[in-house]
């Protein structure tokens, strides 16, 4: 079953939402953190990022720019730039991108189900950035950003959702850097909130969408303050962290691409030469060409498009992890032709988010930064749920959800 609970949410107020909102702390770096909030003392990149309170130089990860994050959350509390909420309370949280609306339930996440697999993951962490973010968790006393969960659809939550959108949104703004729609709602009724507890702890698992290395640091929190706690009685509000929970059927995984920095000392026409062995290669020409269907691939080379479609014989449509499109790029592709063992680690490689388009690609290559770019056809929220399910990991860099959650509309205090 997966266990969840309303909380206390610390919120901005109505009139201050698009001031404090911001984006998630790892899509952008420090410089464009910097030029998003100046001029703006109430940008939450003051807590999320709070290295752009101090020169330019600084490590991000010095001791002091973490204790500027918490010092930066009381004064946000302090000047009722956020305010916490007075009862326990779910949130639902929608987002509208290319007139697609998908409705998120917040809620608090329980710390156990992560540590003993209830809720899943489809990715690997690293160990840096785990700690990175138990060190912003632990000082803040706080989950100021959600994480993204998928569940199982659910028709009485729907049911839940339906009632709550009828009325007028808590919060409702279009982002002015993505120019995406933000809205929020209060499930503020008690017989309601024992409902969307209910139907959750009918769920065998949860799945992890994006965040992976948010989920890990605030669970991993959670666990060291249960462990140092001598009286810990498992109901403490430390047991859970905030996450953001999608129906699975709303959500769509858009492609997430690769650029190259050489040809493995191979000429073009030697490397399309090592492409025949496992895929149909066929020249498009210079127009974009986008994969149409699994185990079809775009490559851009030299000013041209070209389709490659994996040949019968080169995949296992049995094996979860080996019928994906990353797998078989990775192996047949980055490995045996071009050299590139390990996608978290090499250098020669670079990976770009579908949202930016298959333009991107081209634009990447023919500046002479990178040589060549590979399109992957998008993974399904099926096979991200099978792989997970099964307790296999995907490949590194294989899931790129839009929209992203937006930062602030509510925070989780652990105490």
């Amino acid at each position: 079953m997966a266990v969840v609970k309303p909380f206390k949410g610390i919120r901005p107020p109505k009139h201050l939402v698009e001031k404090v909102a911001s984006r998630p702390y790892d899509v952008l770096n420090s410089h464009e953190a910097r030029a998003e909030a100046l001029g703006n003392d109430k940008s939450l990149y003051r807590i999320i990022k709070p290295e752009i309170d101090f020169p330019a130089e600084i490590d991000e990860h010095d001791e002091c720019v973490y204790q500027k994050a918490a010092e930066n959350f009381q004064l946000f509390q302090d000047k009722g730039w956020l305010v916490q909420d007075d009862k326990d309370n779910y949130y639902i949280y929608a987002q509208t991108m290319n007139g697609k609306t998908q409705y998120g339930l917040v809620v608090g996440a329980y710390v156990p189900d992560y540590i003993n697999g209830n809720i899943k993951k489809h990715e690997l962490t690293r160990r840096d950035k785990e700690e990175d973010r138990m060190k912003h968790v632990r000082v803040n006393d706080a989950n100021i950003e959600p994480v993204f969960f998928a569940y199982p659809d659910n028709a009485d939550l729907d049911k839940i959702v339906n009632k709550y959108i009828d009325a007028e949104p808590v919060y409702s703004f279009i982002a002015p850097d993505d120019e995406f729609g933000h809205t929020f709602w209060i499930i503020d009724q008690e017989d309601d909130i024992e409902l969307v507890t209910k139907e959750f702890a009918k769920m065998p698992s949860l799945y992890i969408a994006d965040g992976h290395h948010r989920s890990a640091a605030a669970a991993l929190v959670g666990a060291e303050k249960a462990k140092q706690n001598p009286n810990h009685k498992g109901d403490e509000e430390y047991n859970y962290f905030m996450a953001v929970c999608f129906p699975a059927s709303q959500l769509t995984i858009i492609d997430y691409n690769r650029v190259v920095k050489d040809l493995n000392g191979l000429t073009n026409d030697e490397f399309l030469k090592a492409l025949d062995k496992n895929f149909i290669v066929e020249e498009k020409g210079t127009e974009i060409y986008k994969p149409t269907s699994l185990h079809n691939f775009a490559l851009y080379l030299d000013g041209k498009w070209y389709s490659l479609t994996a040949k019968a014989g080169t995949y296992n449509d049995n094996d979860p992890i080996g019928v994906l499109d990353v797998t078989i790029s990775s192996n047949l592709i980055l490995d045996d032709i071009l050299g590139i063992k390990d996608l978290r680690s090499d250098k020669r490689i670079d990976f770009v988010g579908g949202i930016r388009g298959l333009s991107e690609l081209s634009k990447r290559v023919d500046s002479g930064e990178m040589k060549v770019a590979l399109a992957l056809y998008p993974v399904s929220m099926k096979q991200l749920m099978d792989i997970a399910d099964s307790g296999n990991i995907m490949p590194p860099k294989t899931t790129w959800f839009e929209p992203k959650l937006r930062s602030g509309l509510v925070i989780h205090k652990l105490s």
